[in-house]
C-alpha cells in the first residue's frame, strides 16, 4: 500500500513546491543556504496564523556550561496573577527549544508558537536562544544551552511564581534533540524534570538512508538531515563515539528518563527514530505517549494550521502541557 497526504494538505503542499522551486535550493553540506531558505519559510509560517492576544514576555539570561550568556524569553499570560501575589499559587512551566535542524530558527520567528501555547493553556513558557551550530556552538552545547536555561528557572521558581518541581522541557524538530538531550542532562545531574515533550524530535545523526516511497513528501530532505548533523558534529559525524546529549539515539541507558510525549508525522524522515526512542523509554520502564500521525510531512501543523490533523495535534500538545 502506497503512501497518500492528508486531503486537507494537498494543495498547500503543492503551492510550496512550487515557491521552493522557484527559491535557492541548499547543496548538500550548504548550512548557510539552509539557514537561509529556513528561516524564510519559517518566518512565512509564523504569518499564518494571527498573534495570540493577552501574552507578555521579558528578557532574561542564563548562564551556559561555559560562561556564556543565554538569553531566555519569558511568556506569561497576562491575566496571571503577579508572583508574589498572595492569590497565586505556583504554576508549572515549560522551557521551550525552537526548531530549525539545529542550525537555523530565532526566539523571534517563534513568538507565534509559543504565544498560541501560553494563551491555550495558561503555563508559562520560557524560550531559549540556544547556540545553533556550527558557527555559535557544536555537539553538546546545544542541549548544555537548554539544560541551563532549566536550571536557571528552577532556580528563579519563587520569583517567577513556579513549582519546580513542575517544569517540563519542550522542543521541536531541531530543538526537539537538545531538548532530549538536556532531559539525559538532568537525569545525570539529578535535576527534577516533570516531563519531556518531543514533537518530531530529531534525534539520530545516523538516520541517512532514504526512503524512496516518501521521498516526494518530504519538506526536511535527507540532504538536509546531512547538512544539519554534520554543522553539530564535524568531523564526529557517524562516529561511534557521539555523544548521547549530541544525538539522544545513541543512548544505551533509558532508566529513570522524564516521562515523555512524542509525536511526529508518517510521512517524516524522523518518524523511525522516533518511534524506536519511545520504545527504548517504553523498555526502560519510562512513561510515554506516542502520536504518528498519517498522511503528513515535517511540520505540517505549521504550514497548514487550519488542517484537522493539524488543530488535534495542537490541541494534544496544548492538553498535555496543561497537565503537568
Amino acid at each position: 500500500m502506497s503512501y497518500t497526504l492528508d486531503p486537507e494538505i494537498v494543495d498547500v503542499m503543492a503551492a510550496l513546491a512550487e515557491q521552493a522551486a522557484a527559491g535557492p535550493r541548499p547543496g548538500r553540506g550548504d548550512w548557510r543556504t539552509l539557514r537561509a531558505v529556513g528561516e524564510a519559510g519559517q518566518a512565512y509560517m509564523a504569518g499564518l496564523v494571527p498573534a495570540s492576544s493577552g501574552v507578555q514576555s521579558s528578557t532574561y539570561y542564563a548562564r551556559g556550561h561555559d560562561e556564556a550568556a543565554i538569553r531566555l524569553r519569558w511568556y506569561t499570560k497576562s491575566s496571571r496573577e503577579p508572583s508574589g501575589s498572595a492569590d497565586a499559587a505556583p504554576t508549572p512551566a515549560v522551557v521551550y527549544a525552537h526548531g530549525g535542524g539545529m542550525v537555523m530558527g530565532t526566539l523571534d520567528l517563534y513568538d507565534e508558537v509559543i504565544s498560541w501555547y501560553v494563551d491555550r493553556t495558561g503555563v508559562p513558557f520560557l524560550s531559549v536562544d540556544y547556540r545553533r551550530a556550527p558557527d555559535e556552538g557544536t555537539g553538546t552545547t546545544l542541549a548544555e544551552d537548554v539544560f541551563a536555561a532549566l536550571t536557571w528557572l528552577i532556580g528563579h521558581a519563587d520569583e517567577l511564581g513556579v513549582n519546580p518541581v513542575r517544569i517540563a522541557v519542550m522542543g521541536d524538530s531541531g530543538g526537539g534533540g537538545p531538548t532530549a538531550g538536556a532531559a539525559i542532562l538532568a537525569r545525570d545531574r539529578s535535576v527534577p524534570l516533570a516531563r519531556q515533550i518531543l514533537v518530531y524530535p530529531m534525534l539520530d545523526d545516523r538516520n541517512q538512508t532514504p526512503d524512496p516511497a516518501r521521498s516526494s513528501y518530504l519538506t526536511w530532505t535527507y540532504d538536509n538531515n546531512y547538512t544539519a548533523w554534520r554543522a553539530v558534529l564535524g568531523d564526529a559525524f557517524g562516529a561511534d563515539t557521539v555523544s548521547p546529549v549530541a544525538a539522544p539515539a545513541r543512548l544505551t541507558d533509558f532508566t529513570s528518563l522524564a516521562p515523555a510525549y512524542i509525536d511526529v508525522g508518517d510521512l517524516d524522515i524522523f518518524r523511525d527514530e522516533a518511534i524506536a526512542y519511545a520504545q527504548q523509554l517504553a523498555a526502560a520502564g519510562v512513561p510515554i505517549e506516542l502520536h504518528v500521525h498519517p498522511g503528513v510531512p515535517h511540520g505540517w501543523e505549521r504550514f497548514a494550521p487550519h488542517a484537522g490533523s493539524a488543530k488535534r495535534a495542537m490541541a494534544d500538545r496544548a492538553h498535555t502541557v496543561s497537565t503537568l
